[in-house]
């Protein structure tokens, strides 16, 4: 498992220019929204959590149709069906490489954007810790479609599109808790909690129905 997670590190990484194209994207995302909504810096101080928080769910997207696309490519993927590790557990572990590669630059790179969209000290330390918890359940969520549409040529976007609702819950208690945070008089816990029941549930369920779209795949 040590093993594959390593070698996945390295795939994720090297595919396509791995963290370094979401992090780009990232900032594209959300550097162009000052020019649209003007230099009004109560304003982007105001709407920076959740400018921050749908500039990182946009760039998670970006990369889960290759989660599994290299064992499909060279043909090792029934290999991983077929071995006696628990399809699941590789699963698992092919999710937490792929969010270590692409997941956890975006959280690092979160401050930065958030000094640029004239977030508070409170409100950046919100929505990084808000990100570090939530971002890996948008990973194991999009296990479920990048296993979904592995056989497709060209499932990218397919990928982002059976991904993206599923992933609203995640957006919505993130920015709250945030919000809570940085205003109040919510408290911050409560919306924190419900994001940390969502990454823990999806990452029981997300390689559970991973392992079975890949499964049925190989069949």
């Amino acid at each position: 498992m040590i093993a594959l997670f390593l070698r996945d590190l390295k795939l994720a990484v090297r595919a396509g220019g791995g963290a370094l194209i979401g992090v780009l994207f990232f900032l594209t995302v959300v550097t162009v929204i000052p020019f649209g909504v003007g230099p009004d810096l109560r304003l982007l101080a105001r709407i920076g959590p959740a400018i921050v928080w749908i500039g990182a769910l946009l760039s998670a997207l970006l990369g889960l149709d290759r989660l599994f696309q290299a064992e499909r490519d060279d043909g090792s993927l029934d290999l991983l069906v077929m071995q006696e590790t628990p399809l699941v557990l590789t699963v698992f572990v092919k999710c937490a490489a792929h969010w270590t590669a692409t997941g956890l630059p975006l959280v690092i790179a979160s401050p930065l954007l958030g000094l640029f969209m004239n977030m508070n000290a409170t409100a950046i330390g919100a929505t990084m810790l808000t990100l570090l918890v939530g971002s890996p359940a948008i990973t194991f969520i999009g296990a479920v479609g990048a296993a979904t549409a592995v056989a497709l040529p060209r499932g990218g976007l397919l990928v982002s599109i059976l991904v993206l609702p599923l992933t609203i819950p995640v957006l919505i208690f993130g920015v709250s808790a945030t919000y809570a945070a940085v205003e109040g008089p919510q408290p911050f816990l409560p919306p924190f909690l419900i994001q940390i029941a969502l990454t823990l549930f999806f990452a029981v369920l997300g390689p559970v129905a991973a392992a079975l779209a890949l499964g049925n795949t190989a069949d």
